[in-house]
């Protein structure tokens, strides 16, 4: 196994921002070791993102390989109203009511103009504000208002957050606005649209009859309703996102790194990637180091076989971008060198789906760890194929060789996966016309040196996305 940081099988995902839209910096980021580009709706207008994009695609063409955008959307956003002399002291015990009242409010009530809430919730009902620095419970629903009692008190501003973890709110997964970010980002040609704040496998379908296709969609899993439906959910998506932020705000904390375990196993098991987000390298906005926690917390992602991990205020706003970049790189690596990493992966294997192309990939596993061979090749259509191999976590990198730019984009966020655009070829009839120039293009990347062992997996005939069904064993 090399320890280069380029055989590295954990991705990277940058979130771009202040700190770091400037061409000269996200080429510098890519540079670093950036496989994902996020582009986060929450904040900036479409021309701004419209110019990342365009700055993502110009540092594609001078690092060599593949880049992927993600795009992802805000959600819907629930926020109390104003209050008339400023913040507010809710008392531990005391009663408060929030209702539709647009009056602005005061130590007694403020409006909370969600009628959906109010409508959903009843007495036991819990809500969280302002991240979940304070708590109320509902004592009573009455026509227009929640009566509640202050359980965790403090300081209460206007237009803070507003949280129901344990009730299924009937609102959209999509805002209006969200729908106009939607089309915009798909109208720039982004890979990836993520979805903010999924409660239901209804809210998944909805994104993807948008979509047609034209772009993956990553459910970020942010609701403990989305984790008590999250075999369908998963398998609705074409990646995961575990966002621990908002998930940690609904959950009890000590929750979250089970829900996260949980997605990951899950994820796999069904084939889809799964990116780990939210304060990974936290404390790097202010400081040029990471606390240890923090590359305890990175690591344990990667031992337990994420296929991503993500940067969001860290490389968006931080003073320190390429450097938050550079020691999670340094940290997958190392974690990727570690006898234990290697045994995890191998002990976590998914059961085969009694298929063909399982049958396949299995194989490959198993020839390339008895041959000890350096790269998998993956003659892949659709990205089907290289996605299968990848859920083996072999002990080689995965060459994924497609005609189609979208597809070789689209994998940049699967473990182990390098992929690589070839001009459309004709139809091959023997797996010999695929083998050599696979090995060949594995020794150029350096994915190999001479006379290492390659195995090569195709469909044949080859151009029919989903067919993997021949394996060869060739030689660099």
């Amino acid at each position: 196994m090399t320890s280069s940081s380029h055989h590295r099988r954990t991705r990277i995902v940058a979130t771009l921002g202040p700190a770091s839209s400037s061409p000269e910096m996200i080429l510098a980021l890519a540079e670093a070791g950036v496989n994902v580009f996020r582009l986060n709706f929450s904040h900036g207008a479409h021309e701004d993102h419209g110019e990342r994009h365009a700055a993502i695609r110009a540092a594609e063409a001078k690092v060599g390989r593949p880049l992927a955008i993600l795009a992802d959307l805000q959600g819907p956003k629930l926020r109390v109203g104003v209050f008339e002399n400023g913040p507010v002291i809710l008392e531990e015990g005391k009663p408060f009511r929030l209702d539709l009242d647009r009056t602005p409010g005061n130590t007694d009530r403020v409006c909370l103009p969600h009628p959906e809430i109010i409508s959903a919730a009843k007495p036991g009902s819990h809500l969280l504000l302002d991240d979940g620095k304070l708590k109320l419970r509902v004592v009573n629903v009455i026509e227009g208002a929640l009566e509640t009692e202050v359980v965790i008190g403090g300081k209460l501003s206007e237009r803070k957050g507003v949280n129901v973890p344990d009730v299924t709110l009937p609102i959209p997964a999509l805002t209006e606005k969200d729908r106009k970010d939607f089309d915009f980002a798909l109208s720039l040609g982004v890979d990836f649209i993520a979805l903010s704040f999924v409660q239901r496998p209804e809210d998944v379908e909805e994104a993807r009859n948008i979509a047609k296709g034209r772009a993956a969609i990553v459910t970020k899993l942010e609701k403990p309703q989305a984790m008590d439906d999250l075999e369908r959910i998963v398998r609705l998506s074409d990646a995961i996102m575990v966002a621990r932020g908002d998930l940690g705000v609904e959950l009890p904390p000590e929750e979250v790194p089970v829900a996260q375990k949980r997605a990951i196993a899950e994820a796999r098991r069904q084939c889809r990637p799964v990116i780990v987000a939210t304060q990974m390298l936290e404390s790097m906005i202010e400081s040029p180091t990471p606390t240890r926690a923090e590359v305890s917390d990175v690591s344990n992602a990667v031992y337990d076989g994420a296929d991503a991990v993500m940067l969001s205020a860290e490389s968006a706003a931080g003073k320190y971008p390429i450097e938050a970049v550079s020691i999670m790189a340094r940290i997958a690596s190392r974690v990727e060198q570690d006898v234990e990493w290697r045994l995890r992966m191998d002990r976590s294997r998914p059961k085969p789906e009694g298929t063909v192309q399982d049958a396949i990939v299995q194989a490959a596993w198993q020839v390339s760890t008895a041959l000890n061979a350096r790269t998998i090749g993956v003659r892949t259509q659709g990205g089907g194929g290289a996605l299968r191999m990848a859920r083996e976590r072999p002990h080689c990198p995965i060459l994924a060789v497609t005609p189609h730019q979208e597809v070789a984009r689209r994998l940049c966020v699967v473990w182990g996966v390098f992929p690589q655009v070839v001009e459309k070829e004709h139809i091959a009839q023997s797996i010999e016309e695929l083998a050599a120039p696979t090995a060949a293009m594995a020794l150029s990347m350096k994915l190999c040196r001479n006379g290492d062992h390659v195995i090569v997996l195709a469909g044949l005939p080859y151009g029919v996305a989903g067919s993997t069904n021949t394996l060869r064993i060739t030689t660099a």
